[in-house]
This record gives C-alpha cells, structure tokens and sequence, in this order.
C-alpha cells in the first residue's frame, strides 16, 4: 500500500516563500520519478514539478523560476521549495510517483492572499 503524507503547507502573503515536504512510504522510492500537483477549487489537477530518480527536473512556464522540486533518496522524502508566492498559485498541493493516479494522499493547503 502506497502511502503519501504532504506537509509543510499555510497562508503567506504574495511573494512569500514555503517548503513543502511529502513521506512516501509502500514503494522503493528511489527509483521512481515523483511529481509534484496542485488542485485549485473547480479547477484540474496539474503538474507544477517533476523529477526523476536521477534528479533531473522538469517544471511548467507558470512556475518556472519559481519553483524548485528535490529529494532524499535516505529519508524517502521529495521536496518543493516554493519562492515569491503569487495568488493564483492558491490550491491544495499533492505529491505522487509520476505518472500514477489511482491514489493521493490527503495534500497540504497552500493559501497566497493579502
């Protein structure tokens, strides 16, 4: 059973900063790619980072520059590092292996607003 726990979530203000942690556990997680999702209310799910097990990372124009999505391989736990925060990156945050959708763990609420 795969299991996924997100964290590291709150309310900041615009141009603000957070780091974002999710424990896998159920897998061998070092060989996976793992991406990171964001869901905004009446919106799709969309990929905002994704790395493979050899580190190399990928991220969309809407957080490029922004956004920096790592692991640790040791302590099987990925990483998003999130700087000048802007509003509409407002949503509920999920961490997955890339590719996978049959399951998500609970996700951290990530609020931007004044």
């Amino acid at each position: 059973q795969v299991q996924l726990v997100e964290s590291g979530g709150g309310l900041v203000q615009p141009g603000g900063s957070l780091r974002l942690s999710c424990v896998a556990s159920g897998i061998t997680f070092r060989i996976y790619a793992m991406g990171w999702y964001r869901q905004a209310p009446g919106k799709q799910r969309e990929l905002v980072g994704r790395i493979t097990n050899g580190g190399d990372t990928t991220y969309p124009d809407s957080v490029k520059g922004r956004f920096t999505i790592s692991r640790d391989n040791d302590k099987n736990t990925l990483y998003l590092q999130m700087n000048s925060l802007k509003a509409e990156d407002t949503a509920v945050y999920y961490c997955n292996v890339f590719g996978r959708a049959d399951s998500w763990g609970q996700g951290t609420q990530v609020t931007v607003s004044s």
